[in-house]
């Protein structure tokens, strides 16, 4: 059976319906239902997307071809619903031609508007309608449409404007008007002349006069504008596949450019900033559509009270609002009560916000289009909750409505939107951590901790960090760096510990020697005041007010919700008391991840540290970690006390010694000082340290079997907080996690080390608490005997940013220079360090789960990757019987709704 390519609409009948959005687009799918309930549509007809697959494979000629009967009966059809004919001097029909997706993508792709005019045509439309005005200023809106967007009349240099554009200027100016609507009918008719010779002058082809050649053109040019660097930009950033396609719609049009009492209008039926239940729009007099959204009119309010509270914050007079920008409901009260009850019907049909695109010709109303509306976070929890109280959708509809990673933009500090109107912005890097900072310039670790001391904001400006940037980042405002990508240091750390942070910002030139920042011809230096935006990547010069975002009772209500229907615990990765209790906060129901190395970077902890790495032999190791050992028992006993009754995975010392030791001369020499030996003596010790591949060198389990006196002092320190708090009434879970296990006997090693320790310990102090020891499972030998470590692992937890490193071969660090020409060519269609890889690192996780439970039925499994917090991965964990997924505090709320989804997905 031959396949259905043109599906048309009008008089309250319809070939397609709104469930049909994948093959008609959005926009097909939703005017074919709109007619189908009574709404006042123009007929036209879709193309549907299938179409645009098959014109990237066959090819314009051949795609045409197979449409053009299709076209033409559906043509016939809108002719003899609007009594008039496409292309007729007398009596012409035009049409709009529209792009739509089956996912909304506003202004991504290209409309024209008023196609099938001529110079003929256009003194047949001035006869039929009267309106000579109206008419040429049709035909100059078209030909200046069509030119760009299907002739490609496009300005030769960045540095010039628009060649039409450019000649409206010149006509203007010539007339000595200022605005437009100044011009004359032959104005409008001199324009029509000289853009058709602009359009001569550069493709060297005459404009299209025949209606059905200005109709494939048209056609044709969406199909490609579904390849613009907007539109595949635009796909990028939404997570939408570039296969789907868009179709074509076709209507005839209805003007809104016809006097006083036509108009034009985009409207919402709530509102999408906040989410107030609150009908909204802006409309205009005697335009077209574009006009509103391409912003060369400055619309009217279409409700009173839109208009008056867009007066109060403009400072302009109720006697002159109602006077000189009166509302929609005000200036055209029949028309504005049509709308309303429409609107409502739209709403209550879709059962969600709709986005809405009217045009009023002559007095009666036509809808263009309806969607499900764009919206912030906030409005997205506010609308899902009301609708849910308002009884048009259920519980599981609301949570489904839900885009956990929309919900970043509640949860951290963010700019004053006043403020920010102001502000300029010098360079845009990667949005690496949501949020928003304004602080002094610093560029390193220990002044910020020294100018934050003070009582000074301070934003870290580094070309890369490094865990020995922990100090200056944890008091620091926000973090910003030249180099690194949305998974490098600053961005992994600053998301776990909330902070705003702005990562690969190649425009900028740093010179820690002159501590300067070059950007753009300007120069900042160290205390000059900067703002960075980790939500968008943008940064600013100078100070713009922030503000704390606060948690609705609709979040909390939605956090409920979500809790209702999970079954994946979400847990949290924390290395601070602090940290623990902004996770505790937002729901986790335990830490998956707390990294002890990131306890050792503070001032004495450093430098016993240090003097633990750089001993010569075990004697001297062990006199350092006692000195080590009470600073670790403090920290574990804030941490236990924190997540109070719920448990906490330890993960014992994992990087490789040389990531602690000084590698600066100054550094060298405190040290040398420090233990009363040489400078000579330290570097030497600190070269030996180093290795080729660090990654897969000496770190992990491999330095606790090498050292095992320094897993037998974590054991202790770890254990020795419980007891503290098991006297003072409070219940810790501990779990000590063995890193970076490859074969059985590694763990077996560690497991026998740990083991004595407790029993020591507990025999020391005369009482013992309960407590788990498990490993990671990070190295793709572990996934495969898992059943091996299962015989004496009690739990698994899988460190799925190694595994993708080591299941992958890709360096984590260096993967920014081959990752956006992968997935450009499509070889990988998302960061694997960002996007759990579900059929690779994914079904090892699945295999380990599988034979780790084969051997131990009890075994808690779990992954505490930067993964744990990204809700794709999130719903594969579910599916794949994990019992939590761990990740920073800040993403344990959407962490949550996802794990709820898959639930209800399920």
């Amino acid at each position: 059976m031959e396949r259905k390519r043109v599906y048309t609409f009008g008089n309250g009948k319809a070939e397609g319906k709104a469930d049909m959005r994948n093959l008609l687009g959005g926009k097909g799918a939703n005017l074919a239902e709109m007619n189908l309930i009574g709404v006042p549509v123009p007929p036209g007809f879709t193309i549907t997307t299938e179409v645009c697959s098959e014109y990237y494979e066959l090819g314009q000629d051949k795609v045409v071809e197979l449409l053009k009967s299709d076209v033409e009966k559906a043509i016939a059809n809108v002719e003899t619903l609007m009594n008039s004919k496409f292309g007729d001097v007398e009596n012409p029909l035009l049409v709009s031609v529209r792009s739509g997706a089956r996912a909304s993508m506003p202004g991504m792709m290209d409309t024209i508007l008023n196609l099938g005019l001529n110079d003929e045509v256009v003194e047949g439309l001035t006869r039929k309608t009267g309106n000579a005005r109206f008419a040429w200023d049709s035909y100059r809106r078209f030909v200046q449409m069509y030119g760009d967007v299907v002739l490609g009349m496009k300005p030769t240099s960045k540095e010039d404007i628009d060649p039409f554009e450019a000649i409206i200027e010149e006509v203007k100016e010539a007339k000595g008007v200022k605005l437009d609507n100044e011009l004359t009918v032959d104005d409008l008719k001199t324009l029509v002349t000289k853009f058709k010779a602009a359009v001569k002058k550069q493709t060297g082809s005459d404009f299209p006069t025949c209606a059905y050649e200005q109709l494939w053109g048209a056609v044709c040019a969406v199909f490609n504008s579904w390849m613009n660097e907007r539109a595949i930009l635009y796909r990028q950033m939404e997570g939408i596949p570039a296969e789907w396609g868009t179709a074509v719609t076709v209507q005839a049009m209805v003007f809104g450019n016809m006097g006083e009492t036509s108009a034009t209008g985009v409207c919402f039926s709530r509102d999408a900033g906040n989410g107030e239940d609150l009908f909204n729009g802006e409309y205009l007099i005697n335009a077209q559509g574009e006009d509103v959204v391409a912003g060369i009119r400055t619309p009217q309010q279409i409700t009173k009270i839109g208009s008056q509270r867009w007066a109060e914050r403009a400072g302009i007079p109720e006697e002159e609002r109602a006077a000189n920008y009166p509302s929609m409901e005000e200036a055209m009260p029949e028309i504005y009560k049509e709308l309303d009850a429409l609107q409502t019907k739209l709403e209550n049909h879709y059962r969600d916000m709709q986005d809405m695109e009217f045009t009023v010709q002559e007095g009666k109303l036509w809808f263009l289009q309806t969607r499900n509306g764009k919206r912030t976070g906030a409005a997205m929890v506010k609308i899902a909750m009301d609708l849910l109280h308002q009884g048009m959708i259920d519980e599981k509809t609301a949570l489904a409505r839900i885009e956990p990673n929309k919900l970043d933009e509640l949860l951290h500090p963010v700019f004053n939107k006043a403020a920010l109107k102001k502000a300029k912005v010098l360079v845009k890097g990667l949005p690496a951590s949501p949020g928003a900072a304004t602080g002094q310039i610093v560029f390193f670790a220990d002044d910020a901790a020294e100018w934050h001391a003070a009582g000074k904001r301070v934003v870290l400006v580094r070309i890369e960090t490094s865990p020995e940037d922990l100090a200056g980042m944890a008091v620091a405002e926000g973090i910003l760096t030249a180099r690194g990508g949305m998974t490098s240091h600053a961005a992994v750390v600053a998301r776990g510990m909330g902070k705003c942070c702005v990562s690969g910002a190649g425009g900028l030139n740093i010179d820690y020697k002159k501590k300067t920042i070059e950007v753009g011809g300007i120069t900042l230096k160290e205390g000059d005041f900067l703002s960075i935006n980790g939500s968008t990547g943008e940064i600013f010069e100078g100070q713009i007010e922030t503000q704390a975002a606060e948690l609705s009772d609709d979040f909390a209500e939605l956090m409920k919700l979500a809790d209702k229907y999970t079954k994946l615990q979400v847990r949290t990765n924390a290395d601070t008391p602090h940290d623990a209790e902004i996770a505790r906060a937002f729901g986790a129901s335990g830490i998956g991840l707390c990294r002890t190395e990131h306890m050792f970077f503070e001032g004495e902890k450093i430098k016993a540290m240090r003097e633990m790495i750089l001993a010569e032999d075990a004697e001297g190791r062990k006199n350092a970690l006692k000195k080590i050992l009470p600073y670790q028992q403090a920290d574990f006993k804030g941490i236990f006390k924190a997540m109070h009754d719920l448990p906490v995975t330890v993960r014992l010392l994992d990087p490789p010694l040389h990531e602690f030791v000084p590698h600066d001369q100054k550094g060298q020499e405190e040290m040398a000082e420090a233990m009363g030996i040489s400078v000579k003596e330290i570097q030497q010790r600190v070269e030996s340290l180093c290795e080729h591949n660090p990654m897969l060198g000496h770190r992990g389990c491999r330095l606790g079997n090498t050292y095992p006196e320094i897993t037998e002092m974590q054991t202790r320190a770890i254990l020795g907080a419980a007891l503290e708090l098991k006297k003072e009434g409070i219940v810790a879970k501990p779990e000590i996690m063995v890193p970076l296990t490859g074969i059985l006997y590694e763990f077996k090693e560690q497991e026998k080390v740990i083991r004595a320790a407790a029993e020591k310990l507990f025999a020391e102090v005369g009482d013992r608490i309960d407590f788990k020891v498990g490993t990671m499972i990070e190295i793709p030998r572990a996934a495969l005997t898992a059943d091996r470590i299962a015989s004496s692992a009690e739990f698994f937890s899988f460190g799925t940013n190694d595994l993708t490193q080591m299941t992958f071969g890709y360096s984590r660090d260096d993967i920014a220079s081959f990752l956006p020409i992968y997935l450009e060519k499509k070889i990988l269609k998302v960061d694997p360090f960002q996007v759990l890889d579900q059929n690779g690192v994914g079904q090892l996780v699945r295999m380990a789960t599988e034979k780790g439970r084969a051997i131990r039925p009890d075994l808690k499994c779990g992954i505490c990757g930067e993964h744990g917090g990204e809700p794709s991965s999130v719903k594969f964990c579910h599916k794949v019987g994990l019992n939590y997924v761990s990740c920073s505090p800040f993403r344990v709320p959407i962490a949550r709704i996802a794990a709820a989804q898959a639930a209800i997905e399920d």
